[in-house]
């Protein structure tokens, strides 16, 4: 960049009126920009105490370019390159290529500590392979405020209904949304549960939580059906469950459906009888459920053989 001196014949730099003041006689050779200067500009300030000559920046030309420190080098010659001497007690570190050779073990532990658990699902440091790296947490967007991780203890989750449900209080209404979800781990364990919260993602916890506490175990054959026929009502809602052939599967609908596949049950057959409501319906297929019993335990508690029941 070169500098330029202006000099002005008659310029007061404490007039404030005047919007804009243009640089119209330099002594030197400007660049062509139309160049003007506010009163309120800020390099001008500590340029206050001198309303003569004001130094401003123009641009430079390639002409100006001082290049005589290159004219001494010759760009064909050849330098050897001459390293410091190292001190007395320096030790040289040993060679990558020395050292001992790494099992498979620790190549896959130190990947894992770098990387994360590998994508087959094994760890060798002994981690959670469903849990993820703190690190690579979502800290920011949409959804980062809920922290809260899955639980892993077997069950799956399924969500029947969310519903958006008000509340009339003094001053208007709540809004809320209540979320109905049933949690199975398809081995004859199954619960149903409700809640409800000011978001879906909160209600939905909050169900599945509910739900985790009213698990009850559904009696089967070895086929994966009812052992008997049961009917169960629940509020204004009623279902009937029968006991089906293999390889006929679940023929149901709505929420007893949801209820009969999460506790592992192939083959049944389900009806709902008066209202559609899911929730009311999903429990009364629990209530259902639970009349049943197993052959061994009624001839055990009547005390006689199981054969001697079909006689």
């Amino acid at each position: 960049m070169a500098i330029t001196t202006v000099t002005l014949s008659s310029l007061s730099l404490h007039s404030t009126t005047t919007p804009r003041l243009s640089f119209l006689k330099p002594t030197s050779k400007l660049h062509p920009l139309s160049l003007s200067i506010s009163p309120k500009s800020s390099f001008l300030s500590p340029l206050s105490y001198h309303p003569k000559i004001i130094t401003i920046i123009t641009k430079a030309n390639s002409s100006d370019i001082d290049t005589s420190f290159f004219d001494n080098l010759n760009p064909e010659e050849e330098f050897v390159y001459d390293p410091p001497t190292p001190p007395e007690d320096y030790i040289p570190p040993p060679s990558f290529d020395e050292g001992p050779i790494e099992t498979e073990e620790e190549i896959a532990a130190a990947y894992e500590e770098l990387y994360g658990p590998a994508y087959s699902g094994v760890s060798v440091l002994g981690k959670d392979i469903y849990v993820m790296d703190s690190k690579v947490k979502k800290t920011s967007g949409w959804g980062s405020r809920v922290k809260k991780e899955k639980i892993k203890d077997g069950f799956d989750e399924r969500v029947v209904q969310v519903r958006r449900v008000t509340k009339v209080v003094k001053g208007g209404k709540q809004l809320h949304f209540r979320a109905v979800v049933i949690v199975g781990d398809k081995q004859g364990r199954v619960g149903v549960g409700v809640g409800k919260a000011k978001e879906v993602i909160v209600a939905v916890q909050k169900s599945a939580l509910n739900a985790r506490r009213n698990i009850i175990t559904v009696p089967m054959t070895k086929y994966l059906t009812f052992p008997h026929r049961s009917e169960g009502d629940f509020g204004a809602a009623k279902v009937m469950l029968r006991p089906a052939s293999p390889g006929t599967g679940v023929i149901a609908g709505g929420a007893v459906r949801i209820v009969l596949e999460m506790a592992g049950v192939e083959n049944a057959l389900g009806k709902q009888l008066r209202s559609k409501n899911a929730l009311n319906n999903a429990r009364a297929t629990v209530v259902a459920v639970q009349k049943m019993r197993q052959f061994s335990e009624v001839a055990r508690e009547r005390g006689i053989p199981m054969e001697e029941l079909w006689k």
